[in-house]
């Protein structure tokens, strides 16, 4: 077998499989669970950064189920009747992303989860959101898109309420559950509409057909609607904090990568499908809503005391600099401004430096939690006595999410701004306010959890933890020290998939 052909596949069906083996390894012996999660961690992540290199090598990757080329499955009218995958530099960086928070995770839940509380249930139910979320990534038509969104659903859904002896975690996944339901037929009736009116569901037929007739705007309403209800946009945002402050950490930052996904998926239908929507009012949406994002997130991060809660509300405010970013860009994408580019680049940017330094802190308030035994900021303390590399990691999370330089969220951040600037003022002065207000935040609650007088005795935090900390705090130094080499070889060629890559994505798929 011809290993790097059959890579985009392998790397969805091995974690798939992976999956549902996992429980019966586990029952012969849990060292058999590790071993073989080990393994196929390792393999997908290896698979993953196989198709990453060739797409960035060579170009576009299409990978057609049954047949050796696109071009050999096309209907007499037109069209691929073939399952394939397609998969191009946007692509593929949300792939590496999701690599580098499954293995992170993978390994952090080694020590952190208990055996008597669920281990096995958890490791597969991430496996499995693995596997959906690379299938989001890697797939070339509308209809597997939606089967994986609810592949991702039910596993996100389960990881956030299959602790049911904590009185939160079923409340909270059953609130995730409704909003990713009506999400995921929002989705539904949009693939409908769209078949219906052209037969197809191949995105890149589907992209070459769609001329703006009122069922376009009507599918491109359901599908904006369902995509920012998964990813937590405001209004839509109600189920995040809860479902981000219940589950347990190796499994939030799983969770985070699944909402990136889906901002994944609504950018691949903004400028792939429909060619980057001419009506500019799209664009302002989808920049007002970013920015209103951004903005009572970090007003809601105020008021609250449970550290998780504080932590989630951060994320839902990094997904709003996504927003807003891409947001930018799409409102100029007729003309093709520089700055349009540039705001691109930093939204996708900031996917990376979010999941490095959201998963940092998500990491650091598990630790605290299974160390002190408490996440309410009102009962920590002194923290900083015994926990020296938590409260590290801690305050690097909370500096990198803050947009303070060096860091790796100052880089991402400022591309924001300096685009956002260009548009209208008032949107890169909102969007440091509330970069303003999460310092202030974080500083509150490293002050009241790491420093002052000693309130109660924390527990070592084993080390396979401590590495999995680490291995994110490198990723905060690195990606803020060397942005400029990041943004080169792996943002800017994402960021042009989405601004000038649609005719290459459409000719790779149709061969014209």
């Amino acid at each position: 077998m011809n290993l790097p052909e059959h890579a985009p596949i392998l790397a969805i069906a091995v974690p798939l499989l992976g999956a549902f083996a996992l429980p019966l390894w586990a029952k012969l012996h849990r060292s058999l669970r590790d071993g073989w999660l080990a393994l196929v961690a390792g393999a997908t992540a290896a698979l993953t950064a196989l198709v990453a290199v060739q797409v960035y090598t060579t170009g576009i990757q299409v990978y057609t189920l049954g047949a050796s080329f696109p071009a050999d499955t096309v209907a007499p009218g037109g069209f691929p009747i073939r399952i394939i995958l397609t998969v191009d530099a946007l692509s593929a960086f949300m792939g590496l992303i999701t690599a580098l928070v499954a293995v992170v995770g993978f390994a952090y839940a080694w020590r952190y989860l208990a055996e008597d509380e669920g281990k096995t249930l958890a490791l597969t139910l991430g496996t499995l959101l693995w596997a959906g979320m690379l299938g989001m990534a890697f797939t070339g038509d509308l209809f597997n898109l939606f089967v994986f969104f609810e592949v991702t659903s039910i596993a996100a859904c389960g990881l956030v309420g299959y602790r049911t002896w904590a009185s939160r975690g079923p409340e909270a996944a059953f609130k995730t559950m409704v909003m990713y339901t009506v999400g995921g037929l929002f989705v539904l009736l949009a693939v409908a509409l769209l078949y219906g009116e052209y037969g197809a569901l191949n995105l890149a037929y589907l992209a070459r057909q769609i001329g703006g007739s009122l069922i376009d705007r009507i599918a491109l309403a359901l599908l904006l609607g369902g995509l920012l209800m998964k990813a937590g946009a405001v209004p839509l945002h109600m189920w995040a904090p809860d479902a981000y402050g219940e589950a347990p950490a190796q499994a939030v930052i799983l969770l985070v990568a699944n909402t990136q996904i889906s901002l994944y998926a609504l950018f691949r239908v903004l400028f792939t499908l429909y060619g980057g929507v001419p009506d500019p009012g799209v664009g302002w949406l989808v920049v007002a809503l970013g920015t209103l994002t951004l903005l009572v997130a970090a007003l809601m991060a105020v008021v609250q005391m449970d550290a998780g809660r504080l932590v989630a509300f951060g994320a839902v405010s990094q997904i709003g600099y996504m927003l807003l970013g891409v947001g930018v860009g799409l409102t100029a994408v007729a003309a093709r401004p520089a700055y349009g580019l540039v705001a691109i680049q930093g939204g996708i940017f900031h996917m990376l430096n979010d999941a490095v330094a959201i998963g940092l802190l998500f990491l650091a308030v598990g630790a605290v939690e299974r160390a002190s035994g408490s996440r309410n900021l009102g009962t920590l303390g002194g923290l900083g006595h015994d926990l020296r590399w938590t409260t590290g990691f801690f305050l690097l999370g909370a500096l990198a999410l803050a947009g303070i330089p060096p860091l790796n969220g100052f880089a991402s951040k400022l591309m924001i701004y300096q685009s956002s600037f260009l548009l209208s003022p008032i949107l890169s002065a909102l969007a440091i306010l509330a970069s303003i207000l999460l310092l202030a935040v974080f500083v509150r609650a490293f002050q009241g959890a790491f420093l002052g007088p000693r309130l109660r005795k924390a527990e070592p935090v084993p080390v396979p933890m401590l590495v999995a900390m680490g291995v994110l705090a490198l990723g905060v130094l690195a990606l803020g020290l060397f942005p400029e080499l990041v943004v080169r070889h792996l943002v800017a060629p994402a960021a042009d998939a989405l601004w000038t890559g649609r005719d290459l994505y459409l000719q790779a798929v149709l061969g014209r």
